[in-house]
């Protein structure tokens, strides 16, 4: 199995920031990309930032410019770099790994989440 933890989230004002990581460890064979989704209570999960193991990077609209997401392969770690919080970025966020185990099986593994909460 391959788990994957998150850690950084936490309370922060409007205009602050903040660095979520996630480390996937266990029975990885390799990783394909990693990334983040989000979501706020009574809303559906969305899309934040992708990454391929490669760089290739991806943004919802709403982040862009505001959010960077970035992946260190020698730890097979994930970061979403967060500037500039709005009220409407809270939310859970949770970290994915496109992995493929050392079984050879390809898969999609999720993170428990972290909460953003973005309040003054």
């Amino acid at each position: 199995h391959v788990q994957l933890v998150e850690s950084g989230g936490g309370l922060v004002q409007p205009g602050g920031s903040l660095r979520l990581s996630c480390a996937a460890s266990g029975r990885i064979f390799s990783i394909h990309g990693m990334g983040w989704h989000r979501q706020a209570p009574g809303k559906q999960r969305e899309l934040v930032a992708t990454t391929t193991s490669g760089g290739i990077t991806n943004y919802a609209v709403s982040v862009d410019g505001r959010f960077t997401i970035s992946i260190d392969k020698t730890k097979n770690t994930v970061y979403l770099q967060m500037n500039s919080l709005k009220p409407e970025d809270t939310a859970g966020y949770y970290c994915y790994a496109d992995a493929t185990s050392d079984q050879r099986l390809r898969s999609i593994y999720w993170g428990q989440g972290t909460q953003v909460t973005i309040s003054s």
